[in-house]
């Protein structure tokens, strides 16, 4: 896979997550938060078991469950509040101040991820370069958030 390709697999990842932001939002307006985010998590089981079935990749490593560090599986719990704390951002700032916030908050924590070495990650290097994109993102969220 080439590195432009790598590259176009996260953007498609985020432009799905606005899109599944405002849909969550939808949801939320009509049925309430609560209902809502857990109807997306039906959803999303139904669609996750009918890829397993479909691709026949079943359960196969099922048996290497009691071998994951106990803090792998805070991810179910975090996506909870991520669809929460999501939809009440955009329907409190809109889609684009809220989308930015959380591209901010996204990326300084995947530095600190990084940085650190966190959560089984090789720890990197920071670089004068990443800093300097860090403030920049900064700068332009600053821009697209003011009124």
């Amino acid at each position: 896979m080439s590195n432009w390709t790598a590259l176009l697999i996260p953007v498609a990842a985020g432009s799905l997550m606005a899109v599944q932001g405002v849909l969550n939002t939808l949801l939320n307006k009509n049925l309430g938060l609560w209902p809502a985010t857990l109807l997306v998590h039906l959803l999303g089981l139904a669609g996750v078991g009918a890829v397993l079935i479909f691709t026949g990749t079943g359960f196969p490593t099922w048996g290497k469950i009691s071998t994951v560090p106990w803090y792998a599986y805070l991810g179910g719990f975090i996506n909870v509040a991520i669809i929460a704390t999501v939809v009440l951002g955009i329907s409190r700032l809109g889609a684009i101040s809220a989308t930015t916030a959380i591209i901010v908050g996204q990326v300084s924590t995947a530095a600190l991820l990084d940085y650190l070495g966190l959560a089984g990650l090789t720890p990197k290097q920071p670089q004068w370069t990443h800093l300097a994109g860090l403030l920049l993102l900064v700068i332009g969220a600053r821009l697209l958030l003011q009124k």
